[in-house]
């Protein structure tokens, strides 16, 4: 499977999230590592969620550093195999609002 299709797939299924822009966590959320991955807390819903690797955090942390949300994969050593589900996993964090367009 090539990079497009997987691109398609993660940014038709929430319509806004688009891995080919950058990317941020949202000012209202906070991440706080634990030894599973981290919690995430927002403070305007009071939602707590959970990250459940700590390489998903790596890349939720990176967002902000990078040009692009696979800029921020690449950081993070998320390798070509493993994208697909990273990038349904980032896309399920902007639906919520914990990730936002930078």
């Amino acid at each position: 499977m090539t990079a497009a299709p997987i691109e398609d797939a993660a940014a038709s299924s929430v319509g806004a999230f688009d891995p080919a822009r950058p990317h941020r966590l949202s000012e209202s959320v906070s991440v706080r590592p634990e030894s599973f991955g981290a919690l995430v807390y927002d403070f305007h819903t009071r939602r707590l969620s959970f990250l459940k690797t700590r390489p998903l955090v790596h890349v939720v942390q990176a967002l902000g550093d990078h040009d692009d949300v696979h800029g921020a994969l690449a950081a993070a050593g998320i390798d070509d195999a493993d994208r697909d589900q990273y990038l349904r996993a980032l896309a399920g964090l902007a639906q919520s609002g914990t990730i936002k367009p930078r």
